[in-house]
């Protein structure tokens, strides 16, 4: 955990989530560049995107909403915790994500 300037709280996050295959490749990118919008329209700042080996693309363990198949993306980021309620929200209501989990890597 460290402050900023403005002696606000930054935590470190990980997030992973995972987009739905009905998408198509070459909408990937896309929806991948739509929530580091997000992340950064609520403050926070992306430190890394891993979206290929060893996750992309793969099977998921049981159906998601009829799917059997996913796109999983993780994202380290650094966010207020005052926006992590946000950013949640609207990943749950963002159709092209099959499911998201966000946590902190701070030890408090």
């Amino acid at each position: 955990m460290r402050k900023d300037r403005e002696n606000t709280t930054v935590r470190d996050y990980e997030m992973m989530y995972i987009l739905s295959p009905e998408m198509g490749d070459e909408n990937f990118p896309t929806a991948i560049e739509k929530v580091n919008t997000l992340i950064g329209k609520l403050g926070g700042q992306i430190a890394e995107v891993n979206q290929t080996a060893p996750w992309g693309k793969r099977r998921l363990a049981y159906p998601i909403e009829k799917h059997n198949d996913g796109f999983y993306v993780i994202t380290n980021l650094k966010l207020e915790p005052a926006q992590t309620g946000e950013l949640e929200r609207s990943m749950r209501l963002n159709e092209e994500i099959l499911r998201h989990l966000l946590i902190s890597l701070n030890q408090d």
